[in-house]
């Protein structure tokens, strides 16, 4: 018998997939793209999602959620995304925040905050992002100190979302007494091995400060840049234990991964539904436009690269909640990048399918280029993951 889970979907998770797409296809794309270039935000759709529980699918069930997994929140992210509406906040909130506070917050801070995200009323960012660490987080230089009974948070973090809907943030932070080290080969000042400790902080704690960066992607949710100036904070602002380490960070990333990637093979299936639509339609000559080789073989391969992707995808959340954290690193890596690719290459495929008109406001195939072209970057990007897979999946020799 194999030692791998079983991840073919359940038919209750089936179901839910189902209900999720009945529920998004009330609002779809046209008013996701209205309340993002008006500069309002999909308030009304997160509130549905989460008054219907799907929010809350994967909140341990004495907290008032579903009781179920990881697995479960990639099937909603994934279904609110392929009807053109997906949510960037489910990546954050109940994928990040809500699993490393059901794993390692104390009992007060279980009770005090799952039950909200239980509901959807409770909305969390994440902070760790900094613009000179980049893909490093071990580079990461907020810190926090003891000062008296309280903490004092200084430092700053880039592209972090949705920071003016969110009331409070999940910030990564270096404990002061982890000192900056000289290194070896020119002597300069660097960060020591991170010892990371989380701290839920108000956004609008004394001290605190965001600037908006401007994006080009077409999203309700924001990118912002954060100063932390002498940020104080009480004792139970600290998540868990200061000990934990990078256990109780990880425990974060690996559904940030599982969820990106369902982000964008949801993307990456409404590209394809919306090309192979048009291809069924469009006659230049005597036939419709896919019945011809060169434009039906490149949606075939993107209908195979997006299968694969979500295959990996399934994998890697059923490792996950089998509590196989090592497997389901490789995997999350494996199924983010898996996505990444087959998402920028159906979105190019969708906009080519569709001609001139796949650059039109009328078809809104432009606005998903650059928002595919994310899934390349973010959370990790590509060549991170490759360096990853090459060093730990197939032993070769660190190369960063």
């Amino acid at each position: 018998m194999s030692d791998v889970p079983a991840f073919s979907e359940s038919e209750e998770r089936q179901a839910l997939r189902k209900a999720v797409a009945d529920l998004a296809s009330t609002y779809g794309h046209d008013y996701f793209v209205e309340r993002a270039r008006s500069g309002q935000k999909t308030d009304d759709l997160w509130a549905a999602v989460g008054k219907n529980g799907y929010l809350g699918v994967a909140v341990p069930e004495e907290y008032g959620g579903g009781g179920g997994g990881i697995g479960d929140l990639a099937a909603v992210c994934e279904e609110l995304s392929t009807a053109g509406c997906p949510l960037l906040m489910m990546v954050v909130s109940p994928a990040i925040c809500a699993t490393i506070i059901a794993q390692y917050g104390t009992d007060a801070q279980k009770q005090h905050w799952l039950p909200g995200f239980a509901a959807g009323t409770t909305t969390m960012a994440f902070s760790i992002t900094e613009s000179d660490a980049g893909s490093n987080s071990h580079r990461i230089v907020t810190t926090a100190k003891r000062d008296g009974d309280e903490w004092v948070l200084n430092g700053g973090k880039t592209f972090i979302s949705g920071v003016d809907e969110a009331p409070h943030l999940l910030v990564v932070a270096r404990m002061e007494d982890a000192k900056t080290v000289p290194r070896p080969s020119d002597g300069r000042e660097v960060p020591p091995n991170l010892k990371p400790a989380l701290f839920i902080v108000p956004t609008d704690a004394a001290g605190l400060t965001a600037q908006q960066i401007e994006m080009e992607v077409v999203s309700p949710e924001k990118q912002f840049t954060l100063f932390f100036d002498d940020v104080r904070l009480p004792p139970d602002a600290l998540l868990g234990s200061e000990d934990a380490g990078i256990e109780q960070l990880f425990a974060g990333l690996n559904p940030e991964r599982i969820m990106a990637a369902s982000f964008a093979t949801g993307m990456a299936r409404y590209a394809l539904r919306k090309a192979v639509e048009y291809a069924n339609d469009r006659t230049v000559w005597h036939d419709p436009i896919g019945a011809h080789q060169a434009i039906a073989h490149p949606l075939a391969e993107s209908h195979i690269e997006i299968e694969q992707a979500r295959l990996m995808t399934q994998r890697a959340a059923a490792l996950y909640d089998s509590g196989d954290p090592m497997r389901a690193g490789e995997a999350a890596n494996m199924a983010k990048y898996a996505a990444g690719e087959a998402v920028c290459r159906a979105v190019d495929r969708a906009v080519q399918t569709h001609g001139g008109n796949g650059l039109t406001t009328e078809y809104g195939m432009g606005g998903l280029v650059a928002a595919a072209r994310l899934s390349r970057i973010a959370p990790v990007s590509r060549e991170m993951v490759l360096n990853f897979v090459a060093q730990f999946s197939l032993g070769l020799p660190k190369s960063y």
